[in-house]
């Protein structure tokens, strides 16, 4: 195919993988994000180049980046901005908060109160902000990117449900291995190899590149495929709670960008098969009863993919 839709993607995906090294599978799913316009949970030990990541994603888009640091004693305003008083011209005039942004990194995010946490759930799900009455649009794209440290408990608030099925993907950049730390060490000896990142795409692109994921065709045998992936998590006895029909939809959007990426015009169940892990498994909890068990969420998503019938030819085969 070669696609310019294409080309252009798997630039994008170079281009970060310049500044963040040995993560190719990680930049890739933020990529298929930020195409799908979805929200990515980076879940990982502070150090391994969470901001790096999200600073990369931005400069190599072409798009604003802000960054919001969560702390508690962080206000809701802190984020969406607020209804200035003017005494000079006896009017109130809103003043746009970093919400107001194309990528926003939210730094540490489950260290903020979930009265703050909760401001995120318009912009994450509306791509708008609602202030004394009034609605405010945010940019197209609006991405967030959120970081929270997987260990560390205290001072620290769980993400309610609701916030963290807004996540598209939840995803985890992890060490680097002896050659990926050594190649770390050369890259940034002297500079950061941020400095010399350079856009690959810009803004205007976004439109034309979200219609190409968009006409990706999904034939209904996988459509189905997909969703019946999806009523087994919450039928699974070992769930308290599978993942949602947001999850359904994102899975399918996710699946249609993979597929661009790798340059075909339709989707297949590989697609599915690994997006599943990233889009499903932080939208399943676990009984009490199964977790005193040993149980784990990704063992269960696992036993649920590998068991479901895999479409082939329009009919429904083992896979």
């Amino acid at each position: 195919m070669g696609s310019t839709a294409t080309e252009q993607i798997r630039g994008l995906t170079e281009a970060v993988g310049t500044v963040i090294v040995g993560n190719l599978a990680q930049i890739e799913l933020c990529t298929i994000a930020w195409l799908v316009g979805g929200h990515v949970l980076i879940e990982d030990v502070p150090g391994v180049g969470k901001t790096m990541l999200a600073k990369a994603l931005a400069k190599a888009t072409g798009g604003h980046f802000d960054r919001v640091q969560f702390t508690p004693d962080l206000l809701p305003g802190d984020i969406t901005g607020a209804n200035i008083y003017y005494p000079t011209q006896g009017a109130f005039e809103f003043r746009h908060g970093p919400v107001f942004t194309q990528i926003l990194l939210a730094d540490e995010i489950n260290r903020a109160t979930p009265k703050t946490q909760s401001a995120l759930l318009e912009a994450m799900e509306e791509r708008q902000v609602t202030v004394d009455g009034t609605t405010h649009p945010l940019p197209d794209p609006f991405v967030v990117l959120a970081t929270q440290n997987p260990i560390e408990y205290q001072g620290t608030f769980a993400l309610p449900e609701a916030q963290v099925d807004r996540f598209l993907m939840r995803v985890s950049l992890g060490y680097p291995d002896l050659g990926g730390e050594l190649e770390i060490l050369d890259r940034f000896g002297n500079a950061s190899p941020l400095g010399d990142l350079h856009p690959v795409t810009d803004p205007e692109d976004y439109p034309a590149l979200r219609e190409a994921v968009m006409s990706i065709f999904v034939a209904a045998e996988i459509k189905e495929y997909l969703v019946r992936l999806v009523q087994r998590t919450r039928r699974h006895p070992d769930l308290a709670m599978g993942a949602s029909v947001r999850a359904s939809l994102g899975l399918l959007r996710a699946s249609q960008a993979r597929a661009l990426m790798q340059d075909r015009s339709y989707v297949v169940p590989d697609d599915i098969k690994a997006l599943a892990r990233p889009v499903l498994l932080h939208r399943m909890v676990l009984k009490a009863n199964a977790e005193l068990r040993g149980a784990t969420g990704a063992a269960i998503l696992e036993e649920v993919v590998e068991s479901e019938p895999v479409p082939v030819g329009g009919q429904r085969a083992a896979g």
